[in-house]
Formats: structure tokens, C-alpha cells, sequence
């Protein structure tokens, strides 16, 4: 059965024959009481449509579907700041950052540059690896905390596809691990909707609220984007196996951008309200908050967990993947993972030092490298997390082509 947390169907012997074969949704996955696995199934039939004639329902018929990788793209801002440029601007050096995070560059947005079209251009590079046409998207999913309106930057990129079909085009924003939930969510509207392919982004550019005077802060982030495109598959060719999501609000004091009161005076707020009403304007976000200790204590003891408990729902042990490929943070969470799971360096997909902190592209960004490399090859297992404010943290087990 799948639970709030991965596609797993755990054997259970004793209920065949008890019930009927039928069809569910529970949290994050779907159901069915007809074939036990460890893959997420769907039915061929909904109870009791044996009553009903086919010119009476109205329902679709549902089959058995998975879902696998194949494309991915990437793409960067053309201005890179190294360790030795932000040393100009506030104290620190190279050793310094390195030392500590494991960062020698990042890229940085600039004027010519925008969130929609770094998305537009990583999206395009996953779609002509996939060998599919923007209209024949079903799904565009933008996972990013940065968007350029208010109300999402999803329909932009679509628009900038040229897609012709109107796909239906949201934001995910959540943070470090958004793309990780891209990933969930694209398999959930394949497995239970019908969808067939799905463009997933993750793309950011917190440079804009990172404040270039504090050196505990400044040094960490970059801005990139990367995408994959997800596609409808027989379920004997499942590529993603299982996954674990959580949240936990009570530890949103440690890395936040919360919203600031920027009032024309005292009484009166930018916006003409008086007093409590109407509700002051928002002019805009903080500057990024982070504690890093309590982000990274946080890291290294939940990040493990989570991927532990994907793999047991997967069936798999750590020895049985190929990469590990985690959220590009620091390179000491990095490390402290992966000795934690027992993964050796040489199986460890990692670029931080070329581009830092880059929020939800950084998983996207380090996959498109390694697949355009060589190194990833189809067939290939990886265990990957995302993690950061929120909090929030989720990891899933995949396979590549």
C-alpha cells in the first residue's frame, strides 16, 4: 500500500481474496488491493463498474502506469564571482569559504538575465534530450522560491516554451528540496492522472536576497536552473521507486526571508491604509536568515534518515545504488551523509565548488552534468535528497533513462 511517505507496497498475503480489487489515493501515492508490489499499481477497473455500462460511466479507465527520467538540461548566469571577488567586498578569502563550505564560484544573475529565461533555456536543452515536443507537455511543475511575480512564474516559462496546447503550468515552492517534491509530484499526476509527460524545473535566484555584507551568507549562494522531463511508462520500467517527504515548521526560525514592513510612515502605509486597515503593503523580503549550525546539525540528522527510509520502501540498501546525489549545500553535509550511509567518494555526484548553493536547480544542475558527461548511464540508480528552509527535507531512489 502506498503510504504518506513512498510508492511501497509491502506484501500482505493474508488480504488476498478478501477484498475486492479496487482503486485508492492515500497521501502521495496510489493503491490497489488488486496486484501487491513494490511499485505503485493502479487497476484496470474501479468497484463495482462491473454494474455499469461503458455508455453510462463517465470515468476513465485507469492501467497501470510508471514513470521514468528521461531528459535533462540545464543553465547558468554568465557572471561567475569567485571566492578571491567576494574577499573585495567583505572579509574573508578563498581558504576561508573553502575550507568551511567547500565553494570556489558561483554564478550570479545579471541584468540580461531572468529566472524565466535561464528556466526556458534548461528546460529546452531536457526536452530535446527527451526527443519530446513543448506540445506535448501535459505538465510544466516550477519548482522555485524565487519567481518573478507574486502569483508564479510557472505560465511564463510555458509561454516561453511555445507551447501551444495551454499544459497546465504551477509553482512548487519549496525551497532546497522543491525539486525533490517536483520529482513526487510529477510521478502522482502521471500514476493518477494520466499524464504522460511532465517538465519538471527547478530553478532560483536568491542572489536577490542574499545580503552581499554579511560573510556567513553571501559566500553560499549561486543562481542556475535545471531540468528534467519526466514520461509515462509501463510499470515494468518504473523509474522512480520510492520516496520520503517531511516538513517541520518549528525549525523556520533557522533559515528564512521572511516578509519586512517597509511603511511610508508610522501611520499611514504605503498602500494609503491607516491603522490596521486596509493591511499595510508588503514592499518586499528579507534578506536570507540562516543559523548554520542548527542547518546543518538538522542535515546531517535527518537527511540520512530520509534516505534510509526511501530505499527500505524501494527494497534496496545502500550498496545497491550507483550515486548519491544530494542537495549542493556544503560540502561537509555532503560528506557527513555519505558516511553516514556508508557511500564511498567515488560514488558521490557533486559540482558545489563551480556554482554553490543553488536552492532547487542544484539537484537538476549536478544530474545534467553527470548524464551529459558520461558518468550517469542509463540504468543507473541514485539515491538523491533535498533539504533546506521550511523546514523541509524528502529524498527519493530513481533510475536514470
Amino acid at each position: 500500500m502506498a503510504n504518506a511517505s513512498g510508492f511501497f507496497s509491502p506484501s500482505v498475503p493474508s488480504l488476498r481474496g478478501k477484498i475486492k480489487p479496487s482503486i485508492g489515493v492515500i497521501g502521495s501515492g496510489i493503491w490497489s488491493t488488486q496486484r501487491i508490489s513494490k511499485r505503485v499499481v493502479c487497476s484496470g477497473t474501479i468497484e463495482g463498474s462491473e454494474k455499469i455500462s461503458s455508455s453510462q460511466s463517465q470515468l476513465p479507465r485507469l492501467v497501470s502506469k510508471g514513470c521514468k527520467l528521461v531528459g535533462c538540461g540545464s543553465a547558468l548566469p554568465s557572471l561567475q564571482i569567485s571566492n578571491d571577488d567576494l574577499a573585495k567586498i567583505v572579509d574573508t578569502s578563498d581558504e576561508w569559504i573553502s575550507v568551511r563550505t567547500g565553494i570556489r564560484n558561483r554564478r550570479v544573475i545579471t541584468g540580461k538575465d531572468s529566472l524565466i529565461t535561464l528556466s526556458a533555456e534548461a528546460a529546452s536543452k531536457a526536452l530535446q534530450m527527451a526527443g519530446v515536443d513543448p506540445d506535448d507537455l501535459d505538465l510544466v511543475l516550477m519548482c522555485t522560491s524565487t519567481p518573478e511575480d507574486l502569483f508564479g512564474s510557472a505560465p511564463q516559462v510555458q509561454k516561453a516554451l511555445g507551447c501551444k496546447r495551454n499544459p497546465l503550468a504551477y509553482d512548487i515552492t519549496a525551497a532546497c528540496s522543491g525539486f525533490v517534491l517536483g520529482l513526487v509530484s510529477a510521478a502522482c499526476h502521471i500514476r493518477g492522472g494520466g499524464f504522460k509527460n511532465v517538465l519538471v524545473i527547478g530553478a532560483d535566484t536568491l542572489s536577490r536576497y542574499v545580503d552581499w555584507t554579511d560573510r556567513g551568507t553571501c559566500i553560499l549562494f549561486g543562481d542556475a536552473a535545471g531540468a528534467v522531463v519526466v514520461q509515462a511508462c509501463d510499470i515494468e520500467d518504473d523509474g522512480l521507486f520510492s520516496f520520503d517527504v517531511n516538513s517541520d515548521g518549528h525549525g523556520g526560525r533557522h533559515l528564512n526571508a521572511s516578509i519586512t514592513d517597509n511603511e511610508v510612515d508610522h501611520a499611514v502605509g504605503s498602500n494609503g491604509s491607516v491603522l490596521d486597515f486596509p493591511p499595510k503593503r508588503h514592499a518586499n523580503f528579507s534578506c536570507i536568515h540562516m543559523n548554520g549550525k542548527e542547518v546543518f546539525r538538522f542535515a546531517v540528522r535527518c537527511v540520512p534518515q530520509s534516505i534510509e527510509s526511501a530505499l527500505e520502501k524501494a527494497g534496496l540498501t545502500g550498496s545497491s545504488i550507483d550515486w548519491l546525489l544530494l542537495h549542493q549545500a556544503n560540502q561537509r553535509i555532503i560528506d557527513a551523509v555519505a558516511t553516514r550511509l556508508e557511500v564511498p567518494p567515488e560514488r558521490i555526484i557533486s559540482n558545489l565548488a563551480n556554482y554553490g548553493n543553488t536552492s532547487a536547480a542544484s539537484i537538476p544542475l549536478a544530474l545534467d552534468e553527470a548524464v551529459r558527461s558520461g558518468k550517469v548511464k542509463s540504468g543507473h540508480t541514485i539515491a538523491t535528497a533535498g533539504f533546506g528552509a521550511g523546514l523541509t527535507w524528502g529524498s527519493a531512489i530513481i533510475r536514470w533513462g
